[in-house]
């Protein structure tokens, strides 16, 4: 664990402050839902809570069917990380902090097919060395909050990505979003 040196009170309803750099540097944002843990040694671990992250393994095994079926890389995001990868180059993706463009699809409840060669095409994660050529991006809502996002990747410049496409992410991130609602 890393010693911040930042040490803060509890005022008299139990509550206190997350440093402003530390929620800047985690990405925590007024609204945001944290998990509470403790442990042995009587720590209290603050976690920025993931509804979708609670279904890693499924997404897994979902973006996995979807890379087998497309032959594209298939991510699964919530709405800060990767939380599944699957298909040609998912070692470049896992766990990875989604881009700012990404979190803006997922705000606006977008669903976007992009070329490299458009403007509307978008980095993924902060770190996208920006080897792919074709996008399409699914976002998933739950209950009516946008949580995540389907995303395929292709490097293949001549097959471009159109309505098909668009179709299966939207049917992906529907679906993903009813599992979260069971």
């Amino acid at each position: 664990m890393k010693a911040t040196g930042i040490v803060r009170r509890i005022d008299d309803l139990g509550r206190i402050v997350v440093p402003k750099e530390i929620r800047r540097t985690l990405r925590i944002r007024e609204g945001d839902p944290l998990e509470i843990f403790t442990d042995r040694e009587g720590e209290i671990i603050l976690k920025k809570y993931s509804p979708i992250g609670e279904l890693s393994q499924f997404a897994g095994e979902y973006s996995e069917s979807l890379a087998q079926t497309t032959g594209h890389l298939v991510l699964i995001t919530d709405c800060d990380h990767v939380i599944a990868a699957s298909g040609n180059g998912k070692k470049d993706f896992e766990g990875k902090p989604i881009s700012s463009q990404l979190e803006e699809v997922i705000g606006a409840r977008k669903n976007l097919v992009a070329s490299k060669d458009d403007g509307a095409f978008i980095r993924v994660t902060l770190d996208d060395a920006g080897d792919y050529s074709q996008q399409a991006v699914g976002t998933i809502i739950c209950e009516g909050d946008a949580i995540g996002a389907v995303v395929l990747y292709s490097k293949e410049e001549k097959e471009k990505m159109g309505e098909t496409e668009s179709k299966l992410v939207a049917a992906a991130a529907g679906f993903l979003g009813r599992q979260m609602e069971q």
